[in-house]
């Protein structure tokens, strides 16, 4: 069993669907970046500024995930995470056995009628979804992380090829990690010129 189970990928390419699959087939928890309690200001006059809304909600998502770990919890799913802060995750939980799923697809077609036919009239944006699905497919994997084509599968398939792949990929524990670049990211906080 893994610590950790992490997953990103761009808008509409399925990370809720596997989300879900994989917290009914391990019985865990999940904690998403979204889960995170109202906040309007550190001291009831400093505006919120989107950076500080995004440094908030990932120290508090690490806590919980942390906080999970302590008490003795496995396969801990994290997802709903801004892709920037993928690149911290070698970083922050260098140590522990953690796996990242990174969702892509290489038929934009499948990923456009995924977002399409989002539950609660979720963001449509098919501009934006395209770029940020080129950004990770042309990012290499980075420490723990192993990438997905979810192009051409079933929900089905997807969630038999994470369990395999999480079953069965060990982590590496120690290792040396550069930080990529924040271009190699999009970002829904600092956009990074994808809007």
């Amino acid at each position: 069993m893994k610590d950790f189970i992490f997953i990103t990928g761009a808008s509409g390419v399925g990370k809720t669907t596997l989300r879900n699959g994989l917290l009914v087939h391990y019985k865990t928890t999940c904690v998403e970046q979204h889960m995170i309690p109202e906040f309007i200001s550190r001291d009831g006059t400093e505006p919120m500024t989107g950076e500080l809304e995004e440094l908030t909600c990932w120290e508090n998502q690490v806590a919980m995930l942390m906080y999970f770990r302590k008490l003795g919890y496995k396969n801990i799913i994290a997802s709903d995470i801004d892709d920037l802060r993928t690149a911290d995750i070698p970083i922050v939980f260098k140590g522990t056995d953690y796996i990242t799923i990174k969702l892509i697809s290489s038929d934009l077609k499948q990923i456009h009628e995924q977002m399409k036919n989002r539950p609660n009239n979720g963001l449509i944006d098919y501009e934006l979804q395209e770029k940020m699905n080129d950004k990770n497919i042309k990012r290499s994997p980075l420490v723990n992380e192993v990438e997905i084509d979810v192009a051409g599968k079933s929900i089905e398939e997807v969630l038999e090829q994470a369990i395999n792949i999480i079953e069965t990929t060990p982590s590496k524990f120690e290792y040396e990690y550069t930080k990529p670049p924040k271009e190699m990211f999009y970002s829904w906080v600092f956009a990074n010129g994808l809007r």
